[in-house]
């Protein structure tokens, strides 16, 4: 069983891009990102922002408009690593409450290839809920599929 400290997802993949052009891919989210299913608010999302700077928000913006907290970005270490806050509850809303930390390291393979390393921590902030959050941010449909969705758009920047 884990301890509270523990619980994590981590999840990697490797694109064909370079570092800095991965770590760029990553942060325009709005280009890769699956607005249609995965969003925040009761409206179809028409795009996923992240200012680029430390203290910069990352939220989403709805077809009408309406902005929808995700996070704040906690280090921006531009081609190195993103650091970023996961401010949504259990029932999928902002709730500033609700810290946990998604990091994303860029890791150099060769000059054209990078892989990509992603660790959502601090899980237990779900506090009776976070086996049952770990266990969705495991599933094949949460994680796995965001980092599936930024290597198509890293890779086709690529070509």
């Amino acid at each position: 069983m884990d301890t509270a400290s523990e619980i994590s997802i981590r999840r990697s993949i490797t694109v064909d891009a370079t570092q800095a052009r991965a770590f760029d891919v990553f942060v325009n989210m709005t280009a890769w990102w699956p607005l249609d299913t995965h969003t925040i608010g009761e409206a179809p999302a028409r795009a996923s922002i992240v200012e680029p700077h430390v203290g910069g928000r990352w939220y989403g913006i709805d077809k009408n408009g309406a902005e929808h907290g995700i996070g704040h970005v906690l280090d921006y270490d531009r081609p190195d690593r993103l650091v970023l806050s996961w401010e949504v509850s259990s029932g999928w809303e902002y709730d500033p409450n609700i810290k946990t930390e998604v990091e994303i390291r860029f890791i150099a393979e060769t000059p054209t290839r990078t892989r990509v390393e992603l660790d959502h921590r601090g899980l237990e902030a779900y506090g009776e809920k976070a086996a049952e959050m770990r266990a969705t941010y495991e599933s094949d449909n949460a994680w796995t599929y965001i980092l599936g969705r930024f290597a198509a758009g890293a890779n086709a920047e690529a070509e």
